[in-house]
């Protein structure tokens, strides 16, 4: 009940513009914030740029921010990640859609993810394309359906499942040339 009420008044002072509670706030969600806008960039500037862009917008529309309808490590990191797909609209304007009924699943090797280090499977997410690196993230690591993805991305379902499959051929190979190196 104190984390509560500790969370309460930063949002209150957060509200009223209060800059300690603006610092206090962001330090508190930075990490995990940052290791999202991390899995949706290229790289660290990138993801400092999106992130800071992003807190940005929570500090100009913590009025809207309602307790009731979610935590608010769950409204902040919803506001991130339509940052990061903001950012990846952006850099990628011309994106080619492709259609497809169903996906085909495509099989990476348990194994072999589990030799690699975090840091060098992320290394693999970000040479994907950015719209396939975009759907492979919301799919795979925040949970996204494809539904959503869809509409997230203004894209179509079809288009968000080639997109995954996509990732998925494009990471199998990336993780195959990996083991081959080592």
């Amino acid at each position: 009940m104190v984390f509560e009420r500790e969370n309460i008044d930063l949002i209150e002072g957060c509200k009223k513009g209060n800059r300690k509670s603006q610092e206090q706030l962001y330090r508190s969600y930075y990490k995990s914030m940052a290791t999202l806008c991390m899995r949706y960039t290229k790289n660290e500037n990138d993801a400092v740029e999106v992130l800071n862009n992003g807190f940005l917008k929570v500090f100009k529309s913590i009025e809207r921010y309602d307790q009731k309808q979610a935590t608010i490590y769950t409204w902040i990191r919803t506001i991130i990640i339509n940052c990061c797909l903001d950012f990846l609209k952006i850099k990628e304007k011309a994106v080619s859609h492709h259609e497809l009924d169903e996906a085909s699943e495509v099989h990476i090797p348990a194994e072999a993810v589990s030799r690699m280090k975090a840091k060098e499977l992320l290394y693999l997410i970000r040479l994907l394309p950015p719209a396939t690196h975009a759907v492979f993230n919301l799919y795979v690591m925040d949970g996204y359906n494809h539904r959503q993805i869809a509409q997230l991305l203004n894209i179509s379902e079809g288009t968000s499942k080639w997109h995954l499959s996509e990732a998925r051929k494009n990471l199998q190979k990336l993780i195959r040339l990996q083991e081959v190196n080592i």
